[in-house]
């Protein structure tokens, strides 16, 4: 079956962007070949790495259990779940978004995982998502504030163009919130997009105290999954001062937030080009780096999809 022509566009521009992270990660190695004697000279000169790599651990399913209170909080307005439920539903999603595209895959873990109203639901992980996507939207636009400030080489007439942009963008979520209501009714009577209201009718539904909520969980999670990354530095030995680690972390999240990836495992290769890229001025040792990167994949992603493997055989295809 043959796709669309707006859909072959997107498929090749994945390809594209996939194939540039791919030779980008390849000529930092050849400029510093990948030496596993000095990531364990690196971890030599740590004290205690137990303790990073034990909290770093620790706060991998704290990490996916504010993921699962947002998305309890957001389902509400569908279908009542508890906790657990929505911890389950969230792992399922995890565990297909490494196969399928990331957005689909952690939609259909999700949504499968209810018994009813999955069309509504389709819609509140869409706003689920929408948040998060946010989140770190605005972080990274600080972030990139302050690298300019760090890295002044990069703050060219490109660099400030890029942070005006970003700032809009920020700007532009505040005003989306004001209006989604009459935006979202707007939509319901235009032809065209009439047939896709069962789909995102819910997120006119929230009222501004659950939008708040979610989003202050929302903001919590990027905070948790921050400080991991941070905490794999440390336990790679890497120290930089604490400002320029929060931008850095900041800046690699919105990459990986704003370029378009295949599934969870494409995903891993923006983490890593946009950390090459970002601490690059700090002089970190590209082989302790990707390590480090790597180590953060390992147990907040490929961790809950082993796990989350469980709950996708558990999914029902139809709803009660």
């Amino acid at each position: 079956m043959s796709l669309k022509p707006s859909k072959k566009i997107i498929f090749w521009a994945k390809i594209v962007v996939f194939a540039g992270l791919v030779a980008y990660i390849g000529y930092v190695l050849r400029q510093q070949r990948f030496d596993w004697s000095i990531v364990q000279h690196q971890l030599r000169t740590v004290a205690y790495p137990e303790r990073w790599a034990v909290a770093l651990v620790v706060l991998t399913p704290v990490n996916w259990g504010f993921e699962a209170l947002k998305w309890q909080i957001l389902l509400r307005r569908v279908e009542g779940v508890n906790f657990w439920g929505a911890y389950k539903g969230v792992l399922a999603g995890v565990a297909l978004g490494f196969a399928l595209p990331a957005q689909l895959g952690d939609t259909a873990g999700r949504v499968l995982s209810l018994r009813t109203n999955r069309t509504g639901a389709v819609g509140a992980s869409l706003v689920s998502g929408g948040m998060q996507f946010y989140v770190a939207l605005v972080f990274g636009t600080v972030a990139w504030a302050h690298h300019l400030t760090v890295v002044p080489e990069r703050a060219s007439s490109g660099g400030e163009l890029l942070l005006l942009i970003l700032a809009g963008l920020s700007g532009g979520g505040i005003v989306f919130g004001l209006v989604r209501r009459p935006l979202i009714h707007w939509l319901e009577n235009r032809a065209g997009a009439a047939r896709f209201a069962d789909y995102w009718a819910v997120a006119g539904q929230y009222s501004n105290r659950e939008i708040a909520l979610a989003l202050g969980v929302a903001t919590i999670r990027y905070l948790v999954f921050s400080f991991q990354f941070y905490l794999a530095f440390r336990l790679l030995g890497i120290v930089l001062p604490v400002a320029e680690s929060a931008s850095g972390i900041g800046l690699v999240f919105l990459a990986k937030t704003i370029t378009p990836a295949f599934n969870l495992l494409s995903d891993l290769g923006v983490r890593e080009a946009a950390s090459l890229w970002v601490f690059a001025p700090f002089n970190v040792p590209a082989p302790v780096l990707l390590t480090a990167t790597l180590t953060v994949w390992f147990a907040n992603v490929l961790t809950p999809v082993l796990i989350g493997l469980i709950w996708v055989w558990k999914l029902k295809l139809t709803a009660e």
